[in-house]
């Protein structure tokens, strides 16, 4: 399903062998929250999606849980932007700005998309599901 949503809009983008559910546990576990269903589907049939440059539409799960780890425990993070613990972020700009999720108590509640801004650590909504961010970054409507 995923692979064809993408492909309506870039063919050229590239996909790779889905994760294994017991990847996506050992992921939530080591982050401490469960990834939406829309996430973990596109995960498990194609373990991130990249565009043209290498940039990730979608993050293979190795960066998300890295680059989410890596924020959280970077202490000279919390003097410079509020906390990370509310966003789970699985996708970038190209410009330093992140795509994220927004997480409450551990869990993605909502399927909403926001933007994080690296320069002002504002944090703005930009599609209300993970299909939507899709397909609006392809037609150009998500503008960072």
């Amino acid at each position: 399903m995923w692979r064809e949503i993408v492909r309506q809009h870039w063919p050229e983008h590239q996909f790779f062998p889905g994760c294994l559910a017991q990847q996506v546990e050992e992921a939530c576990d080591r982050l401490s929250i469960q990834l939406p269903p829309e996430l973990r589907e596109l995960l498990c049939e194609s373990n991130g999606v990249h565009g043209p440059f290498g940039l990730g539409l979608v993050w293979p799960l190795e960066r998300i849980v890295e680059d989410n780890a890596s924020f959280r425990a970077n202490a000279d993070f919390g003097e410079l932007y509020m906390s990370f613990d509310s966003l789970l972020f699985f996708a970038d700009a190209g410009n330093g700005d992140q795509f994220a999720f927004a997480v409450n108590n551990g869990r993605v509640r909502r399927p909403d998309i926001y933007a994080w801004n690296h320069e002002d650590d504002s944090r703005v909504w930009v599609a209300p599901s993970l299909q939507q961010y899709i397909d609006w970054s392809a037609c150009g409507k998500i503008k960072l």
